[in-house]
């Protein structure tokens, strides 16, 4: 007779639904060689905790001190293990988590006890994705001395395995066993999750005596668990995804990592893969990521800290908790947006704003550039494409952004603007888009209003040059800001 808790888990390390994943022989024969450290990578709920248990009792491994990164506990003791003998077998659990100093000198550590194959202290770490390098740049040399073995997404057959073996110990047939699998994306976990889910919902709380047959309907149990899960992370979510401070009109960067971190199959992003894959939301991207706003913002946050790992060396964004993975990629993204304040997650043009300018006005330009970027728009601002300029057709690179790559094009129209073969060039690209209401004229007042009279036909702004250039910047921004909020708020 069994317990449902003991047979779908939803705490602690499963026994009755223990499933090798396919890493377990290369697992076994790690731990049994001497001395050879041993890193288990992978992302949260994939089976590494209760494969490296399993393993280590198969070969009577059992006096084992384990040791995590979270707890303020551990890690003093974590630190001076290099300075103590016969550690025996130590697991450091959450290693990412570790200040770059621990993890150093574990590393150092680590290629001390491979060269001299100790048999009697061996250090296994456990971390997301990548954490064998995080090591190995420690100790450039500790390559060859560690055995690395990454945790992927286990393969379908392993996860009905899983909900099989359950079946036989409850003594029932679960009829969304396929969906159940296939809604777990190789996740152990969210199968256990999901299958106790179901067993609740058909009154199985034990083993049967006569085999029931149930009849769940998946997308009732899938909203249930949905549900449940809301209450812990919903408001953790929203934190994140408004950032420090919602700009609704923005192009919403923290949002967007989330949706991606959701979609995800490896359950860890890659801010220089997205970066590649969605050009047209780099630069607020990069403005959270290169200025701390990211890292900042998670550390700060135990809610979100608890569910989110961000390295700033590797640039890689991680879930820590596979209830979180579930939970993420389960929202309805474009409404999810929408109730929290932003006005869309889709745009109509790479860019937000086309800077041009003469470059004796490149400190007001970057001025301008900087207080956009700040309201998480995307701007284009020559200084910044330098290197994708290099080796190209400058006019067949710039045509395009002036012409129809940005939403709307902000000229700075100082006396020096028509004597620049560039400024001259640029605006031959937009000056049809003057009809289109998609050009705004900042006019220097230092300018005789003759010099540019077609401008004068559309809205601008006058940049008083005797008084304090910035707030008057500022004030420039804020007008593009409410702006495009207006054009966006139409299209809702």
């Amino acid at each position: 007779m069994s317990n449902l808790e003991e047979v779908f888990k939803v705490g602690g390390l499963p026994t009755i639904t223990f499933v090798e994943p396919i890493e377990y022989p290369s697992l076994v024969v790690a731990l049994r060689t001497p001395g050879r450290g041993v890193v288990i990578e992978g992302p949260s709920g994939i089976g590494k905790t209760t494969s490296v248990h399993r393993a280590l009792k198969q070969l009577n491994l059992e006096n084992v001190l384990v040791l995590s990164g979270r707890k303020l506990s551990d890690i003093d003791l974590i630190y001076k293990l290099p300075e103590m003998d016969n550690v025996g077998i130590v697991i450091i659990d959450d290693f990412h988590r570790l200040t770059n100093d621990i993890k150093s000198r574990i590393a150092d550590y680590m290629k001390i006890l491979a060269d001299e194959e100790r048999k009697d202290s061996k250090i296994i770490i456990l971390g997301i994705n990548h954490a064998g390098q995080s090591l190995v740049n420690f100790a450039h040399d500790l390559n060859n001395r560690l055995e690395v073995i990454q945790f992927e997404a286990n393969p379908v057959y392993k996860t009905l395995q899983l909900l099989e073996q359950g079946e036989i110990a409850l003594n029932i047939e679960l009829n969304i066993k396929n969906d159940i699998s296939e809604a777990s994306h190789g996740s152990f976990y969210i199968a256990q999750m999901l299958a106790h889910q179901a067993c609740l919902d058909s009154g199985v709380l034990e083993s049967k005596e006569i085999k029931v047959v149930t009849t769940n309907s998946f997308e009732l149990v899938k909203g249930k668990v949905f549900d449940r899960l809301s209450r812990s992370f919903k408001d953790r979510t929203v934190h994140f995804a408004q950032g420090t401070r919602v700009r609704r009109e923005g192009r919403a960067p923290y949002l967007h990592l989330l949706y991606w971190l959701g979609m995800s199959d490896e359950w860890t992003l890659s801010i220089d893969d997205v970066l590649r894959k969605y050009p047209d939301l780099k630069g607020s991207i990069v403005q959270v990521v290169d200025k701390g706003y990211l890292e900042t913002l998670i550390n700060e946050n135990e809610d979100i800290k608890a569910v989110l790992h961000f390295d700033p060396v590797t640039k890689l964004l991680s879930v820590e908790d596979p209830q979180y993975v579930y939970y993420i990629r389960n929202i309805t993204w474009s409404s999810f947006a929408k109730n929290i304040g932003f006005l869309t997650m889709e745009f109509p043009c790479q860019y937000d704003f086309a800077l041009s300018f003469s470059g004796s006005e490149r400190t007001v330009a970057e001025a301008l550039f900087n207080s956009l970027s700040e309201m998480q728009f995307e701007v284009f601002y020559d200084r910044n494409e330098q290197h994708r300029i290099l080796a190209e057709d400058v006019e067949d690179y710039l045509r395009p952004i002036y012409m129809t790559d940005a939403q709307y094009v902000i000229v700075l129209l100082s006396s020096e603007y028509p004597k620049r073969i560039w400024t001259r060039f640029e605006s031959q690209q937009f000056k049809e888009r003057f009809k289109e209401n998609a050009v705004i004229p900042i006019w220097f007042d230092s300018v005789p209003e003759s010099i540019f009279n077609e401008s004068t036909r559309v809205g601008g702004y006058v940049l008083n040059t005797s008084n304090e250039i910035f707030p008057q910047i500022e004030e420039i921004a804020d007008l593009c800001r409410k702006k495009i909020a207006e054009i966006r708020q139409t299209l809702i």
